[in-house]
């Protein structure tokens, strides 16, 4: 790897772990309990790092931020659920736009909100062992869903309106 490479590489390395400790405080400490776990607003970040940074390293942000808190917030069952569905949730934007905001992007929110949804349903009904439990979290992974969705778009709106993308020193090729 040439020495431009390493430094795109590192800089998207950087900019990941930032990204995952974003997520990571969102998750952790701003959070609701609910009946089977919390509601939080984390997934709007790592929404925005997807619309940010080369996929792989957006998953990366998503599943090390995400997966931390579950582990370290005593719900350590959860963890490989989160990630498989921070990853997916990741995968649904694009960073090769130039800008967070773009008509892909707002396409995105649909299948974000619905991975989201169908992912912990379906994580709550293997891990519970009862459909009726893994029900009745439905509304409050909708409410979790909705306000990361609104915070990816309140967050995009004003990073595109001061140019931040452009000035972001990343190769999208990476």
């Amino acid at each position: 790897m040439d020495r431009t490479r390493r430094s795109v590489h590192l800089k998207n390395v950087v900019l990941t772990a930032v990204f995952a400790a974003m997520v990571y405080v969102l998750t952790a400490f701003l959070k609701v309990p609910t009946h089977q776990g919390y509601i939080h607003i984390g997934d709007g970040v790592i929404m925005l790092a997807a619309a940010l940074l080369p996929m792989p390293y957006a998953m990366a942000a998503g599943a090390i931020g995400a997966g931390l808190s579950d582990f370290l917030s005593g719900y350590a069952m959860w963890v490989l659920p989160t990630v498989i569905i921070k990853v997916l949730t990741a995968a649904a934007f694009t960073s090769r736009k130039n800008t967070i905001i773009n008509k892909r992007n707002m396409i995105a929110v649909v299948p974000a909100f619905i991975i989201c949804v169908a992912g912990y349903y379906l994580a709550s009904a293997v891990l519970y062992g009862d459909l009726a439990v893994a029900l009745a979290d439905v509304p409050t992974n909708c409410i979790q869903s909705g306000a990361s969705i609104v915070l990816f778009v309140f967050l995009g709106l004003s990073l595109d309106k001061v140019g931040f993308k452009k000035r972001l020193p990343l190769n999208q090729k990476s």
